[in-house]
């Protein structure tokens, strides 16, 4: 059977034959791809980089793909929100995945691995600010993965139960979440490096996490997803990317985790005072494990692809 050709309208692409809104080609990504929030904080990953390869800049979206000895990593940032994280994961797995010349979807697909290193705030006071958590689900408050098919596996789909369950005997006035499972592959190689837990995604930072400045909001969402206990599972912190980042990577057959560096705790109130020297250490302690992926067979989730 024929390929079917993508019109340009579903992908349109630069004049210079680039992704349209990451401005990338295909040659200039690696397998192997750290996404940060802040376009400030490629620089701060690459300048531990041996080479640079490519610099590729356009609105929010800042990409540098280089090598640490012999391994070839990207790094790009997606700026904030579930949104940002529909366009670079898609954009992404079309550079890897789609013929640019012919439009259509390569027989043989490419995995690639998703690693976010991001800041976050904890929910418990148990988890202290400049700490690390390592994300082995992430809970979506936002609605991105509904306009997919998406349908978690069974240990998940059993867990988000539970989490529903939770919700609704409280009487909970905020939508109910999806849940989508990280890499357990990627979780258990990078997992030394902190907590390990269910990260909250939520579709803004003021109301959408419980702050109130003149506006209040409807729920106070620390308070509400902090008391949840099932087994040796509980929501461990809250940011805005990681449920994304995660259900897409799984509809498309890659491999995904996040790492977030602690700068607030909401059951506190405390707040870093060495921002910049917290991201640092993540970034450092991150890079070392990142290289060594190499040594883990990762097995590709093809399903939905």
């Amino acid at each position: 059977m024929k390929a079917q050709k993508i019109p340009a309208s579903e992908l349109p692409l630069n004049p210079d034959g680039s992704v349209y809104h990451l401005n990338l080609r295909p040659d200039q990504i690696a397998d192997t791809i750290i996404t940060v929030g802040d376009p400030g904080r490629v620089s701060a990953v690459t300048r531990h980089f041996d080479h640079i390869e490519h610099k590729v800049r356009k609105r929010e979206f800042h990409t540098h793909t280089g090598r640490i000895g012999r391994k070839r990593l990207t790094v790009i940032s997606t700026g904030i929100g579930p949104d940002n994280i529909d366009i670079v994961i898609n954009e992404l797995d079309a550079l890897a995945n789609i013929n640019f010349k012919s439009r259509t979807v390569k027989a043989k697909k490419k995995v690639l691995r998703f690693i976010r290193l991001g800041t976050s705030g904890a929910l418990h006071p148990d988890i202290p600010v400049d700490s690390l958590v390592v994300s082995a689900y992430g809970l979506g408050f936002d609605n991105l993965m509904s306009y997919y098919a998406y349908r978690p596996d069974r240990r998940t789909a059993h867990l988000l139960k539970q989490i529903h369950a939770y919700l609704g005997a409280r009487k909970s006035q905020v939508p109910l979440p999806y849940l989508a499972k990280g890499s357990e592959e990627m979780v258990r190689v990078l997992a030394p490096l902190g907590i390990t837990g269910i990260t909250a995604t939520c579709p803004g930072f003021y109301g959408p996490q419980g702050r109130r400045l003149r506006l209040a909001p409807k729920e106070v969402l620390p308070d509400l997803l902090s008391g949840f206990r099932y087994k040796d599972h509980r929501i461990t912190n809250f940011e805005m990317e990681t449920s994304a980042l995660f259900g897409l990577s799984r509809l498309l057959g890659h491999q995904a985790v996040a790492v977030n560096t602690i700068l607030a705790n909401r059951a506190t109130g405390a707040f870093t005072k060495r921002y910049k020297a917290s991201v640092r250490d993540m970034i450092v302690k991150a890079l070392e494990m990142i290289v060594q992926l190499k040594i883990v067979e990762l097995k590709s989730s093809l399903a939905g692809r």
